[in-house]
């Protein structure tokens, strides 16, 4: 059995983790400032900002997975660019510190990063060899995975997860999608040339217990299935998922207007996207279940 600590672990991904690793015998604290209505699992408050009681489930631990961080999806305020910044760099510094301290050592830490970093283009794949791009978003992925690097202590395995857009039923951004399908809105936006780079949640969650007990997995990898698709294709696939023949497209004002005044987010998200393919996953020899859009979507959506 390995003791596992997912730090902000109460959302989306680590609940879903959690309980994959769990289920394949792993013993699983999650840490997160704040409590789940209801967990399986041993559950830790943390400020992420100081040392605290936290530290002494890190003593016991044989892997650390890092997913802390401010959402993404909120119109971007200087203000809350600084605390999308500030949520991530500040608690993987903060993890740093406290493996530092300890005479134990952890054999491996999974630290969350984006796919984002290599920025937006229509026509460019992008891989793990691929310089990162301009912009905010990729300024927060170099500021978190320099954070990493000076924070990884000598002797634990680090492994950084440039991750794409995970798709599952129960969190994330793809219900909020399947609710403008269902609104028949579920179209294309702007030009739809946009990548829509993505991963099946089972996929994450497989390739993640893979990395655990694999000691080959080491440094930089891109998490995201082997097909991207652009946004005019993935609305295609998601409203055959759902049953839904229509979508009504949306120019890029109307897009960049209900973004920010309906949903309260950034525009951006919508308006622009990347496709990034994992070489490193291919050569490591790992297997997606899902990797093509269509089966992804018809999994999530024949269990609805």
């Amino acid at each position: 059995m390995k003791n596992v600590l997912i730090f902000g672990g109460t959302g989306f991904l680590g609940r879903s983790l959690a309980d994959h690793l769990a289920e394949r015998g792993m013993h699983i604290t999650l840490i997160g400032r704040t409590a789940p209505l209801s967990c399986p699992h041993i559950f830790v408050k943390w400020d992420a900002k100081h040392l605290g009681d936290w530290m002494d489930h890190l003593a016991e631990a044989d892997v650390v997975i890092n997913l802390a961080g401010r959402s993404v999806n909120c119109i971007k305020t200087v203000a809350h660019k600084a605390e999308i910044i500030d949520s991530r760099v500040e608690t993987t510094q903060l993890i740093g510190s406290a493996l530092r301290q300890m005479d134990h050592r952890v054999a491996l830490w999974l630290q969350m990063s984006t796919a984002h970093i290599y920025g937006d283009s229509e026509q460019e794949l992008f891989t793990e060899s691929s310089s990162t791009g301009c912009g905010f978003a990729p300024d927060v992925g170099r500021a978190w995975e320099s954070a990493f690097d000076a924070s990884l202590p000598a002797g634990i395995r680090g492994v950084i997860l440039r991750t794409s857009f995970v798709i599952g039923k129960d969190g994330g951004a793809l219900p909020q999608m399947a609710l403008l399908v269902k609104l028949g809105l579920g179209g294309r936006v702007g030009s739809g040339k946009q990548g829509i780079s993505w991963i099946h949640l089972h996929d994450f969650n497989r390739l993640m217990h893979e990395m655990i007990l694999d000691v080959s997995f080491d440094g930089i990898y891109i998490v995201s299935a082997p097909q991207p698709v652009s946004q005019r294709e993935f609305m295609r696939a998601l409203r055959s998922a759902m049953g839904v023949r229509l979508g009504l497209p949306a120019a890029a004002w109307m897009a960049s207007m209900g973004a920010k005044y309906l949903f309260r987010t950034d525009p951006e998200l919508v308006l622009l996207g990347r496709y990034v393919v994992s070489e490193r996953l291919q050569s490591a020899g790992f297997h997606f279940m899902y990797r093509s859009i269509d089966e992804a979507l018809r999994n999530i959506f024949s269990h609805r």
